[in-house]
């Protein structure tokens, strides 16, 4: 069968790819579009059955959508790509990095008064940061399995301005030589940091839990449960755990330094990871009929 394949934009002709048949899968109408078409590699491109429709899957072949001779694929081009591992590398550096200048080298930031001693938990909150960035790279690396190898270029400025933005904001307050610490003292400080720590280790186990679910190289997607790490029992209330977790380590964090950015922080990253929850519950829910209907998003028995 031929094929036309149609700006979604402009509504123009590109080209028609012929000799198609039922099987053939929307990937292999990216590479025959690359082909034609050098500047819109695989990863760039965009295909959907009608100019406002949802992108159709890799694996979708054109008889399960219905395309017979003639008809026609509307065509987005989703701009410059770059790979996932580079953008979370770029995003989760710079605030190791940012928050250490702060810390290392006070006195570029507030002047040569500011070689003073440091408060434990501005030391403590040091480490936790250090930790907690210094995971997210190592979990880039040798744990997260990504779906898709790319995303627009654009996202990793955007990202970054993000991450780097608030690093510098709570880096600022956190290792400021008129910092106070907590009112409650070493007693908040510490069950902060505990909280932090547990929390922490439970994202990670959340990560090594939805990295199991993907075999190498693939895109499978399965219903994710309980294991027997007890960390891992959130499953049965949330479907995104580890935003789950991620919230409450800086919930923590925030307890032990009782400071106002670092509250500003946690709640800019809960509103984000809350809709990014929402979306892959959705999804859980479409594509799994037998998914748990009790879970709820991201906050158990409330969201």
């Amino acid at each position: 069968m031929d094929v036309k394949i149609i700006n979604a934009k402009s509504g123009k002709e590109m080209l028609t790819l012929h000799n198609l048949n039922k099987a053939v899968t929307i990937d292999h109408v990216k590479e025959g579009f690359y082909q034609n078409n050098r500047k819109y590699y695989p990863d760039r491109q965009s295909f959907r059955t009608e100019p406002k429709g949802k992108s159709l899957k890799g694996d979708d072949t054109l008889g399960s959508l219905g395309i017979t001779h003639g008809d026609s694929l509307y065509f987005k081009d989703l701009g410059p790509q770059v790979g996932w591992t580079t953008v979370f590398m770029t995003e989760y550096s710079g605030p190791l990095f940012v928050y250490l200048l702060f810390y290392l080298r006070p006195s570029i930031i507030y002047g040569a008064d500011a070689s003073l001693p440091r408060t434990l938990v501005a030391n403590l909150a040091m480490g936790c940061w250090t930790l907690h960035y210094g995971k997210r790279l190592l979990e880039t690396l040798f744990v997260h399995r990504f779906s898709h190898a790319t995303m627009p270029i654009t996202n990793i400025f955007k990202n970054s301005i993000y991450y780097w933005g608030f690093a510098a904001f709570v880096a600022y307050f956190m290792n400021h030589p008129l910092y106070t610490p907590p009112s409650f003292g070493d007693s908040q400080v510490y069950f902060g940091l505990f909280m932090f720590l547990l929390c922490e280790y439970g994202n990670f186990c959340i990560h090594i839990v939805l990295r199991d679910l993907r075999p190498p190289g693939t895109k499978e997607r399965r219903i994710p449960y309980p294991t027997g790490n007890p960390m891992t029992q959130m499953f049965r209330f949330v479907s995104c755990p580890n935003y789950t977790y991620e919230t409450l380590a800086w919930v923590s964090f925030a307890i032990m330094t009782q400071c106002l950015p670092v509250l500003l922080f946690c709640l800019a990253g809960f509103g984000q990871m809350a809709i990014w929850a929402g979306g892959k519950h959705r999804n859980y829910r479409k594509e799994f009929k037998e998914y748990p209907r009790g879970r709820k998003t991201i906050l158990p028995l409330l969201l």
